[in-house]
């Protein structure tokens, strides 16, 4: 799990597979690369997979400032000219997936594919930031065991898998109270991506858990129909992390997926 210092932080990441093909995966709030263990073990036989964590959680250092998804899409950028990666298949989940379409305002020229999986397009309501604001505040104050007393009932399924909610605490729990408070902040002040999707022309795949609470599958169906061509594969017995508590039917859409693309 190399680490480098690069765009003004110390930044982590998974590398794994030795494929020509590159993935570069980006994971949900607040959680790190870990949440994808099971995709790359599924993927690296055939792909080089890069999946990197974001300032304050896992093992990239945090910095006192919004984790804006224009700061994390430069911290990628970076990432991929230091690995020398110019042309990979990009797969966000939830909060990544707003890192995603943010990449693609930027860097269109890097994607061979694009995987969009429990996310939507808009961006957050004045009420909506608010509450992103007093969660930080929170965070800052009551500690990680804190946030995930609140997330992991919003990210599993309403019956979860116990060894789901385990992993998930843990995951969370690998973090820092200061990358959960930017985080918030920088999703708070995200634009809105509704009117990006239209200009979206590589292969497009939008997955969602059927049980997703937090972006339901109505969101998933209005991603797929903005983006044009885009194929919608639902998980289920999924909620928001689909990966985790359904990974053999997410990894099977996503291989699929992938072995579509044109290197």
């Amino acid at each position: 799990m190399p680490t480098a210092a690069l765009n003004g932080t110390e930044l982590h990441w998974r590398d794994a597979g030795r494929g020509t093909r590159a993935v570069v995966l980006l994971h949900a709030f607040p959680l790190h690369s870990g949440m994808w263990s099971r995709q790359i073990e599924a993927l690296a036989a055939t792909h080089r997979i890069v999946a990197p964590d974001y300032r304050g959680l896992g093992g990239t250092g945090g910095s006192p400032e919004p984790s804006t998804m224009a700061l994390l899409a430069g911290d990628v950028r970076a990432l991929l000219a230091h690995l020398r990666i110019e042309r990979a298949a990009v797969v966000g989940l939830s909060m990544g997936g707003y890192l995603a379409l943010e990449l693609w305002r930027e860097a269109p020229g890097l994607f061979a594919g694009l995987a969009l999986c429990d996310t939507k397009a808009g961006a957050d309501t004045a009420d909506g930031a608010a509450g992103r604001e007093a969660f930080a505040r929170s965070a800052l104050t009551q500690g990680l065991h804190w946030v995930a007393d609140q997330m992991v009932p919003k990210l599993l399924k309403p019956s979860p898998d116990p060894a789901a909610v385990g992993e998930v605490r843990r995951l969370i729990g690998e973090g820092t109270p200061v990358g959960v408070a930017e985080a918030q902040r920088g999703m708070a002040v995200r634009p809105d991506s509704g009117p990006t999707l239209a200009t979206i022309t590589c292969p497009t795949l939008v997955v969602v858990g059927e049980e997703d609470g937090l972006t339901p599958p109505a969101e998933a169906e209005k991603l797929a129909a903005g983006i044009r061509g885009a194929s919608l594969a639902r998980i289920p017995g999924a909620g928001h992390l689909p990966n985790i508590e359904q990974p053999a039917a997410f990894n099977r859409a996503l291989a699929g997926f992938l072995a579509g693309l044109k290197a």
